[in-house]
């Protein structure tokens, strides 16, 4: 198959570029060149903020187009000026306007009600993200099926493994394997509902999607656990002695502790109950046409491998010295 990528240099692009080329499909990525392309990759340069961003693809006929773009401008160009018979566009669980299991409705499915799309090209902040993906979805559907083709919209959940530059899941192996004192810090919160997709799964599925032209909206996340068990197996992996210490979720805000990612932060876990649930998805459908995920502590060993390489500041967690200040004032009883 002759597959564009639309992307392709960073994390979730980067492993089904890598995945792509691995099946023996001919891979061309444009990209704006911040970041080498796996190997093997055909890689052109350009920019889809430019007005002829694409012009080095275009007049092309692709098997397969793979995007994961955010913003609505720049789906809509492309599904206008790109040939193409089938397009894999990844939006994300936060197109769902009640995001994660509500009173006896379960985790969201496809057919879950969507939020409002975004009215402009841009999405110009994070608070659009939702609204952004459900207008790239809906300008995905309606260009492909004018021409004829199909389309595979991935809506995926949370993404973890090696290359996560984010450090939402890599941030506790590595705790575990270099501690700053005899435990480590987590929130006192052992059944809040985490749901990883090993980026290495995904990219593998989306390569199917793409070889078998999959047609419509699927829900692709990790299976849910309890943060104890993400705990106890990021321990399990790190080899190390040292013991989880449950920190009481209020005490955590008043030490100024972050939940999710970010600065200062104890990752995964979200402090908002209405968004307790959020990563959790119905992923029946993904899984009847062939999604698998990797047991956790495949994902946690191999992430802690790629923490143990990385050459970036980790984006999430507490510091040495951020987690022994708040260590010394929970022991002083203050």
């Amino acid at each position: 198959m002759r597959i564009l990528l639309l992307g392709g240099t960073a994390f979730l692009s980067r492993a089904t570029a890598t995945e792509a080329v691995r099946r023996g499909h001919d891979v061309t990525c444009l990209a704006r060149g911040t970041a080498p392309t796996p190997e093997g990759v055909t890689f052109v340069r350009g920019d889809r903020d430019a007005d002829e961003g694409l012009a080095p693809v275009r007049g092309r006929q692709w098997d397969a187009v793979i995007d994961v773009s955010r913003q609505p401008g720049q789906v809509r160009r492309a599904v206008a000026e790109l040939d193409t018979a089938h397009w894999v566009f990844v939006s994300t669980a936060n197109v769902y306007a009640t995001p994660g299991p509500g009173g006896t409705s379960g985790p969201p499915t496809e057919s879950t009600d969507l939020l409002e799309p975004l009215a402009g090209e841009v999405m110009a902040s994070m608070e659009d993200y939702g609204p952004a993906k459900v207008a790239c979805e809906q300008a995905v559907v309606e260009g492909m099926t004018a021409r004829g083709g199909t389309s595979t919209l991935v809506r995926a959940g949370l993404i973890g493994g090696p290359g996560d530059t984010s450090g939402r899941l890599g941030y506790w192996p590595w705790r575990f394997a270099h501690p700053s004192g005899p435990d480590v810090l987590v929130p006192d919160d052992p059944d809040f509902p985490v749901a990883v997709i090993d980026v290495r799964d995904l990219a593998s599925w989306m390569a199917d999607a793409a070889e078998q032209r999959l047609d419509g909206a699927f829900n692709a996340a990790g299976p849910m656990v309890p943060l104890a068990e993400v705990v106890e197996a990021a321990r399990e992996v790190a080899g190390e002695a040292v013991v989880p210490r449950p920190v009481p979720v209020a005490r955590l805000a008043e030490l100024g502790v972050n939940p999710w990612m970010g600065p200062r932060s104890l990752p995964l876990w979200i402090d908002d109950p209405s968004l307790r649930s959020f990563a959790v998805l119905d992923t029946t459908r993904a899984r009847g046409a062939g999604l698998h995920t990797r047991p956790l502590v495949e994902t946690l060993r191999d992430t802690l491998a790629w923490e143990e390489t990385r050459t970036t500041p980790r984006g999430a967690g507490l510091t040495d010295s951020e987690e022994q200040e708040i260590r010394a004032t929970l022991d002083a009883g203050q």
